[in-house]
C-alpha cells in the first residue's frame, strides 16, 4: 500500500468510529483492493463488514442480485449497475454504508463510448444517500484501479456518508 491510501483508510475508519457506521464494499475492477486498503487498517473489524469481489457479470447478478436486464440494458460498466451493486451489498451484509466500483482497467475491454479508464462509481447509507458517478482514468491498468480505489474513499469522506 501507500501512504496516501493508508490516510484515508484511517480517516474512514475515524468517522466509522465516530458515526457507527459499518462499512461494506462491491468490487468488480479493483478486485478487492479497496477492501484490502481498508482492512490494512487496525481496528477496521469494528467498522468494516465485508466485501464482494463480483468481477463477472454472473457473479453480480448471483452475489448481489444485480438484475440481468439492468446489465443488458446499460452494461456492467454504468451507473445504474453500481448503484445495484451497492443496494445488493447492503441487503447481503450488516453493513450501513455500501461503496461499488465497476470499470475497465485495461489493457483491454473498452467498448464504444467505454475507453479504458472509464469506472462507475456507487455508494450509498440505509435509509439514506444513494449516488453515482463515472469517472475516467488515464493510466495503465496498475493507475486506473489505485485511482479508483482513491477515488471511492475520497468521495465516501467527502460526502459524509460515513459521518451522518
Amino acid at each position: 500500500m501507500d501512504d496516501e491510501l493508508d490516510a484515508l483508510s484511517a480517516a474512514v475508519g475515524m468517522a466509522c468510529r465516530n458515526s457507527g457506521h459499518v462499512i461494506v464494499s462491491a468490487e468488480s475492477c479493483t478486485g478487492g483492493w479497496v477492501a484490502e486498503v481498508l482492512t490494512a487498517t487496525a481496528g477496521s473489524s469494528g467498522w468494516f463488514d465485508c466485501g464482494f469481489v463480483t468481477y463477472s457479470n454472473a457473479a453480480k447478478q448471483r452475489l448481489l442480485d444485480v438484475p440481468v436486464e439492468l446489465l443488458a440494458a446499460h452494461g456492467a460498466v454504468s451507473e445504474p449497475v453500481a448503484l445495484a451493486m451497492v443496494r445488493g451489498a447492503l441487503a447481503r451484509s450488516a453493513a450501513t454504508v455500501a461503496l461499488s466500483v465497476t470499470g475497465i482497467a485495461g489493457p483491454g475491454g473498452a467498448t464504444p463510448g467505454k475507453p479504458v479508464g472509464t469506472v462507475c462509481f456507487g455508494w450509498a447509507v440505509t435509509g439514506g444517500v444513494e449516488r453515482s458517478e463515472t469517472r475516467h482514468f488515464d493510466g495503465d491498468r496498475e493507475t486506473v484501479r489505485r485511482l479508483s480505489v482513491r477515488h471511492t474513499l475520497t468521495v465516501l469522506l467527502a460526502l459524509q456518508a460515513v459521518q451522518t
